[in-house]
């Protein structure tokens, strides 16, 4: 496994360009027909879920099991000026169990997020199943891959004083398009502190980016859009108001154009082998049951 490409975007944002990894990543998504999914990590399932009719929602069970790609996030690291951006990157990179497979990954600290995804229903709680509902104007919350500890747990506790000193390690938050929210992917006892603290907890997220060829695609096309609007009368340099008019166009032109190799792309599954069939015997064996569509 090769060394992923880095880009350094900004001091709380890196691009990663992973190469040398054929096949599927340990950590990745299987699909199968009729909106079935699971998560699996090298042998082990972790999670499947099945789609309602109408794309209302996704019904999940959870297993236990799950190993973080990161290693342990030690008190006295926390202490100190880390750049947890760009060290997440490096242990993402080096990780046996991670989700990187051969494409561009982007890494970025965030704070702020709408108060409903960690104060309220959307920062799932309760283990195993659970519903994430899409009815609305999407979900957007966040699924943990291990039961949450207690607040008062040991480990939690000592995370809290970090917490409200300010010097607690993001966690980690990984962006799953199928799910319409993102997976925990570590820090789950850091996420119960801050919470106890009343705070929302400090994230890096992953998410992945369009590979090269689709976004100059799209580069390609935004330009000849650009083009013909540049070619009507309207905005020809005898019409009135139209310098002003014009460099408006240029600027929005050319933010757009920055943004698209940025911009989020869907989270990649593959193939679960056995398809449906398969699926079926994994959930009747975990006694999982759905709604009748």
């Amino acid at each position: 496994m090769g060394k992923a490409r880095r880009e350094l975007v900004a001091d709380e944002a890196v691009v990663l360009g992973a190469g040398d990894r054929p096949g599927p990543p340990p950590l990745r998504f299987e699909v199968a027909d009729g909106g079935r999914m699971a998560l699996r990590q090298g042998e082990r399932i972790l999670l499947l879920g099945r789609v309602e009719a109408w794309n209302q929602g996704v019904y999940l069970q959870r297993y236990e099991g799950y190993r973080p790609p990161l290693p342990p996030v030690r008190s006295a690291a926390m202490q100190g000026a880390v750049n947890w951006v760009h060290t997440y990157a490096r242990w993402l990179d080096e990780a046996r169990e991670g989700p990187l497979h051969d494409s561009r990954w982007h890494l970025r600290a965030r704070n702020q997020f709408p108060p409903y995804v960690w104060h309220a229903e959307d920062f799932i709680r309760h283990w195993p199943t659970c519903h994430l509902d899409w009815s609305g104007k999407g979900w957007h919350g966040v699924v943990p891959l291990r039961p949450l500890s207690p607040p008062d747990a040991g480990r939690v506790k000592a995370y809290r004083k970090h917490a409200r000193d300010g010097t607690l390690a993001p966690v980690l938050l990984w962006w799953v398009t199928a799910l319409d929210g993102w997976l925990l992917l570590d820090g789950h006892d850091r996420a119960v502190a801050a919470l106890a603290e009343g705070r929302a907890p400090p994230c890096v997220v992953l998410t992945r980016l369009p590979e090269d060829e689709d976004w100059r695609r799209t580069a390609d096309e935004v330009t000849e859009g650009h083009r013909k609007r540049l070619d009507r009368p309207a905005a020809r340099p005898a019409a009135s108001g139209v310098e002003g008019q014009q460099e408006t166009m240029l600027r929005t032109y050319a933010d757009t154009l920055a943004g698209l190799p940025y911009r989020e792309a869907r989270t990649r599954s593959w193939p679960l082998p056995g398809g449906a069939p398969a699926w079926d015997v994994l959930a009747a064996a975990a006694m999982f049951e759905f709604p009748r569509d």
